[in-house]
């Protein structure tokens, strides 16, 4: 920090007017943007308000400037025959700004600065970066400056001021006096009125008119209250030559005159206040040194309580790790009881239930009916069967005893 402030005002000191450069850059930058058309084709297509004359190289808005530089950068590139995708206002900012800085490189662009300083959007350092794409952009579009074409005077649009025009009464008179004097120095021919009439000659028609007009028979007083009252309304607009260079010659050298009036002024303010900035900057440093100082052993202090911090929070996510997964076998553990205690209700339940011993009394009962019908129908069956046989011996001794009857 201590290093940063020396320079900057060894910097300043070296040369004031350094401090004036980013808004040279940005006036460049602005002619450059209006050669490449950059209100139609960026300003319209992305929906962005052309830029102020010194937007850049002041820091008001840095979001807005940044998002703004990013875009209006990845323009330029893509005007030199990239093809880069417009960033967004949410994108990463190290990642955009990486990019234009590779881009930039592939074009031979300076980048001897570190990126954060285009994190602002405004600055020395951004219009740089701004000018030279801008400048390849101009290289990479062919541009070239043309003749100028000169209008004919016959079909030019005369062009009336609006505020060097409006001349007032005794302007106009001091104009016409001064015509009049440098006629009388060419040896123009003018009229001499006090000649005409104090002449003897004969007088015409047309110069007794004359005479009768120039002799007003109007109060002077009243003259001169309705000229104060009409002198507001009265506008002379003087039509000039656009090609007048004589015109904006002697404006030049006003202004000239003026700005060298106004720096010999100024400058003497500048010097005085670079001079209080510097005294102002040198016991910022001196004051800085001494808090630093001072406040030695509290920084070491609070640097090794961030230290035991670190490792306090270390630990603890070891150990929140640790619970996690403890926590994590016991819900499985719970499970697997939950699932042991309902099979082991399950299996109370069905030993203290009666219903199954029912069921197998019913089941014998049906069972023991069934025996005694089957024994039941079993006797039936023998009988009939031992009938049957009794029947059938019968009937064998009856055939035998016939046929040994007829046998003898």
């Amino acid at each position: 920090m201590e290093g940063e402030e020396g320079r900057r005002s060894g910097d300043v000191s070296d040369n004031p007017l350094l401090t004036h450069l980013v808004f040279v850059k940005m006036e460049h930058l602005m002619d450059k943007l209006k050669l490449l058309n950059y209100e139609q084709e960026f300003c319209k297509k992305l929906k962005f308000k052309p830029f102020p004359r010194h937007y850049f190289a002041l820091p008001t808005n840095p979001g807005e400037q940044f998002y703004a530089f990013t875009n209006l950068a990845v323009w330029l590139l893509n005007t030199c025959g990239k093809r880069l995708e417009q960033p967004q206002e949410y994108d990463d900012p190290n990642a955009t700004i990486a990019t234009i800085i590779a881009e930039g490189k592939e074009l031979g662009i300076a980048t001897n600065f570190p990126p954060a300083k285009l994190k602002s959007g405004a600055g020395e350092h951004v219009c740089s970066v701004l000018n030279d794409l801008a400048e390849h952009a101009l290289e990479a579009t062919h541009f070239s400056w043309k003749r100028p074409v000169y209008q004919d005077e016959g079909t030019q649009d005369e062009v009336i001021r609006d505020e060097s025009s409006e001349l007032s009464l005794s302007k106009l008179e001091e104009e016409v006096q001064e015509d009049a004097n440098d006629s009388e120095d060419e040896g123009a021919v003018f009229l001499d009125l006090t000649g005409l009439k104090q002449s003897k000659e004969p007088q015409n028609e047309a110069t007794l008119k004359l005479e009768g007009a120039l002799e007003s028979t109007v109060d002077a007083q009243e003259w001169r209250l309705e000229v104060e009252r009409v002198l507001p309304s009265l506008k002379v607009h003087v039509r000039q030559d656009i090609r007048d260079w004589r015109s904006h010659y002697e404006q030049m050298h006003q202004h000239k005159e003026g700005i060298a009036s106004t720096l010999s002024e100024t400058r003497v303010y500048l010097d005085r206040l670079h001079q209080e900035i510097g005294k102002t900057l040198e016991k910022i440093g001196s004051r800085e040194k001494y808090i630093n100082n001072q406040l030695e052993t509290q920084i070491q202090d609070f640097r090794s309580a961030q230290d035991r911090l670190a490792e306090v929070r270390e630990r603890q996510k070891q150990g929140g790790a640790s619970v996690n997964d403890l926590a994590r076998e016991l819900t499985q553990v719970t499970e697997e009881l939950e699932g042991v205690k309902a099979e082991m209700d399950e299996r109370g339940t069905s030993m203290t239930d009666a219903g199954p011993l029912v069921r197998i009394k019913q089941a014998l009962t049906r069972l023991k009916t069934e025996c005694t019908q089957m024994d039941v129908r079993i006797g039936v069956v023998e009988h009939t069967l031992l009938e049957a046989k009794f029947k059938s011996k019968s009937a064998i001794k009856r055939q035998m005893n016939e046929s040994a009857s007829t046998h003898f």
